[in-house]
């Protein structure tokens, strides 16, 4: 991967509220078969469970990227800067079931490892997947939340990662 370097998860030095929650990420896995698909996210996080540096991502059941996720061990979250607002605005509303979106929206694929990430990004994360749990109607303490967020009942799936590794654009 050329014009990245590695970085030890620790040492990623933005805000993981703007990363995830106002700039999004694109969560990106690949089938057996090499088809990659990939998808926008603004819910998720980074921190330490199970005395490793992990990740934490939502999906929605009916999404096709979940099947990708599912079948993959791994995962990679990947970063842009503003410039690319357009693309991922479109990658979180089209599906790779219906076209090659990845294609459409000017994106390069590589691999780290057999995990896909995209040239064009400031930062990817590989992830190991550890955990994944469907979230339940019956544990909402807040029931706002899930009044406003799952007003069908299409519950997320939350995965847990462990960070394997960091990688930022080089300047």
């Amino acid at each position: 991967m050329k014009n990245f370097r590695e970085i030890k998860a620790e040492e990623i030095n933005e805000n993981t509220f703007e990363m995830i929650g106002k700039k999004w990420m694109l969560i990106t896995a690949e089938k057996s078969g090499g088809e990659v698909n990939t998808m926008t996210a603004s819910w998720g996080g980074l921190g330490v469970l199970w005395r490793k540096n992990v990740a934490f991502i939502f999906i929605r059941p009916q999404r096709f990227t979940k099947g990708f996720v599912d079948e993959a061990e791994r995962f990679s979250l990947t970063f842009f800067d503003e410039s690319y607002r357009k693309q991922l605005g479109y990658l979180g509303t089209a599906s790779g079931k219906n076209e090659n979106k990845i294609e459409k929206a000017k994106l390069t694929v590589e691999h780290e490892n057999g995990v896909p990430i995209f040239n064009e990004a400031e930062t990817a994360i590989i992830c190991k997947k550890l955990y994944a749990q469907p979230l339940e109607e019956q544990f909402f303490i807040d029931k706002d939340s899930d009044k406003e967020c799952y007003p069908d009942k299409d519950y997320h799936i939350m995965y847990v990662g462990e960070i394997e590794k960091v990688f930022i654009k080089e300047q």
